[in-house]
């Protein structure tokens, strides 16, 4: 019997086994993977020494936690043959973007939680949204703590799941170009690539990490930054102008409702 099985090793499937082997929450010999492409579970098992199997029937019937990470679009086709091997007693935590836990309980009879990592996951960084049904506390502490090993955790009410996709879910893409603007504009004004990335990304970190440890709201930290008359108030000027903040804003309000029209 495994403690955790992984119907699914793309991005989400191969954050979920990292995190949880690199963090040594579970023994890699307690979790078993699956997937349609062999080569997926083989690389799998290869990299993290999990157990392997092109059974997700075998992967349902031998785990105690059910890790559901395949794409929306291939929920059915997945579940609906192994339905009934999903028993009361197990914990399925679906991280599938746009199906609800109603939908997935109409389909399986496990007990059934629902999370939006993202793939900073891969590095235990994750921000990681979750969803519960009624569940018993222990189990219920037992899921935070597996889900800690990949980063972040917040708790939210299971209607808000569409935006915390549009939000966090996305937000790692809306950072990785804000670090390519970066780099550009320092390669623009004479830096090499290597010297613009090593500022850039160190830059990135670091402000997140003050916003995160002093607690302050970003335009606090934001204006102690904006000397009168300086370099930064008049970037900022510039980023106004441009729309930036806006346009993220407008980022997530459109994820969320593709989001949305996903679970549709």
């Amino acid at each position: 019997m495994f403690k955790i099985g992984v119907i699914g090793c793309g991005n989400m499937g191969e954050a979920i086994i990292r995190g949880l082997t690199k963090s040594k929450t579970v023994k890699s010999t307690d979790i078993i993977v699956s997937d349609i492409d062999p080569d997926k579970v083989e690389l799998m098992v290869e990299k993290y020494n999990v157990a392997g199997t092109s059974s997700n029937r075998r992967v349902v019937e031998n785990s105690e936690i059910i890790f559901l990470a395949v794409k929306p679009k291939d929920f059915l086709k997945t579940v609906e043959p192994i339905k009934d091997f999903f028993t009361e007693e197990k914990v399925v935590i679906s991280v599938i973007a746009g199906i609800s836990i109603q939908k997935i309980k109409e389909v399986i009879k496990s007990i059934v939680i629902r999370v939006m990592p993202n793939t900073p996951a891969l590095i235990g960084e994750g921000a990681i949204a979750v969803s519960f049904e009624d569940i018993d506390p222990i189990k219920r502490e037992e899921i935070f703590h597996l889900l800690k090993s990949l980063g972040s955790v917040v708790e939210v009410d299971e209607s808000l799941m569409d935006t915390v996709t549009g939000l966090s879910g996305s937000g790692p893409a809306y950072v990785f170009m804000f670090i390519e603007g970066l780099i550009q504009g320092g390669i623009k004004g004479g830096l090499s690539y290597k010297q613009a990335s090593e500022l850039a990304v160190q830059t990135v970190l670091g402000a997140a990490k003050l916003v995160k440890e002093t607690g302050e709201h970003p335009s606090v930290l934001r204006d102690k930054v904006s000397s009168p008359a300086g370099t930064t108030i008049y970037a900022l000027h510039k980023l106004e102008e441009k729309g930036l903040k806006d346009a993220v804003i407008s980022a997530v309000e459109e994820a969320t409702k593709r989001s949305k029209k996903l679970s549709q």
